[in-house]
């Protein structure tokens, strides 16, 4: 797999300093800024009252290294939850730590469960072996969008409130959330992680340790005419290969899609649905975590979420034209419509992205060997009393 490219890997240029996502203003009422002017972004947290979670949301000190379809490094994705209820024997779903007590999800994962069946882990790196840095809690509240729809999966998203809040570690840390009118544009990397099935019906080997994958960001306009006219609303967002091959799958629903903007990592996507696991012209859909701002402040209300404002440019700038220097060199981003539109106009290709997608030759992506599934499904674990085909983490 190709590794991830920092969309924003320059300083951004704040008149009150800030420096890759450190807040800079603080509001007393959510609000984004975004000045465009070439090499020089601006944006704030529209987390009123939540100066905490700014600081630290986002950060993964220990993802170190970036590859994909392999085990994830034990700290790399320390806002990974694993939901589990003795309604499914165990593990079921994905979320995200999105504060010291709040954790994201989809709102499907909870059909026929309770708070009090529900354990969330955090920390955890496998399902079978000892995890030394995980934490355990059960779920006081469980909130579902009341616009949620099991039929068109529209606002497929939910919250779960802790029992009691988590102590912030380097393996147990909050993910920033992309805010209100953030754009993640086509082909923009983003990475998958879950403990589902690695195929359609074949379950994680042993000691089933938590997956990360990378996948482009698909246009709803193209997702549409794939997936069927109207299947894919403005509430959802798509990602993955025409030729399939990288996706998520059963088990990978309610988990995080997040891109990396500058030192931060912002949580795009809510795994959601699909067909299949991987199938070629089957991107997965994801529940668009921007469309919910509002919904999430209002049910939150304090000690907030880090909400950040994501919109990297997609152009090679003509200062990079000139360059010498790879400061501010964030915008020379790798396009799904084109395998090597890395902007070969300019002097000095800076962006990992370029060095990584058209420094070397593609790497042979293998396309899994069954029958492509027609059925629309959701992502959760599959049971023996619920089977439900899923759709989430295919490596």
């Amino acid at each position: 797999m190709k590794p991830v490219s920092p969309e924003m890997s320059g300083l951004l240029s704040l008149t009150s300093t800030m420096v890759c996502g450190r807040i800079i203003k603080r509001n007393t009422m959510p609000a984004v800024v975004n000045v465009t002017t070439p090499n020089v972004y601006y944006f704030v947290f529209s987390n009123a009252g939540s100066q905490s979670q700014s600081n630290v949301c986002g950060r993964a000190p220990l993802n170190t290294r970036i590859v994909g379809g392999v085990d994830a490094t034990d700290g790399s994705w320390p806002w990974q939850v694993s939901l589990h209820s003795s309604t499914y024997g165990g593990h079921f779903c994905g979320g995200s730590l999105i504060n010291n007590e709040w954790v994201l999800t989809a709102a499907h994962c909870l059909s026929g469960v309770t708070t009090s069946s529900i354990h969330v882990y955090l920390g955890r790196k496998t399902q079978q072996e000892v995890n030394v840095h995980e934490v355990s809690r059960t779920v006081s509240s469980l909130i579902i969008h009341t616009a949620y729809s099991s039929i068109t999966n529209d606002n497929d998203i939910a919250l779960l409130r802790l029992s009691s809040p988590v102590t912030f570690t380097d393996y147990i840390r909050p993910v920033c959330l992309a805010s209100q009118n953030s754009v993640f544009a086509s082909g923009t990397s983003s990475w998958i992680t879950g403990w589902g099935d690695i195929l359609n019906g074949v379950s994680l080997p042993a000691p089933l340790a938590l997956q990360e994958t990378v996948v482009p960001v698909v246009p709803n306009i193209q997702c549409n005419f794939l997936l069927g006219a109207g299947s894919v609303t403005n509430n959802m967002m798509c990602a993955g290969y025409v030729q399939g091959g990288k996706d998520t799958c059963q088990g990978d629903s309610g988990g995080p899609m997040v891109s990396q903007l500058c030192s931060k990592w912002v949580q795009s996507g809510i795994t959601s649905w699909g067909y299949g696991c991987a199938d070629p012209n089957s991107p997965g859909v994801y529940t668009r975590v921007s469309q919910y701002q509002s919904w999430i402040t209002n049910i939150i209300r304090q000690n907030l979420p880090g909400f950040v404002f994501f919109n990297p440019p997609s152009y090679c700038s003509s200062s990079s034209l000139t360059s010498t220097s790879c400061y501010g060199r964030c915008n020379e981003k790798w396009s799904l419509l084109n395998s090597c539109n890395c902007n070969s106009g300019c002097l000095i290709n800076c962006c990992k992205d370029f060095r990584q997608r058209c420094g070397s030759k593609p790497k042979h992506t293998r396309t899994p060997q069954y029958t492509h599934s027609n059925t629309k499904s959701h992502k959760y674990s599959q049971h023996t009393t619920v089977r439900i085909l899923g759709y989430f983490l295919h490596f």
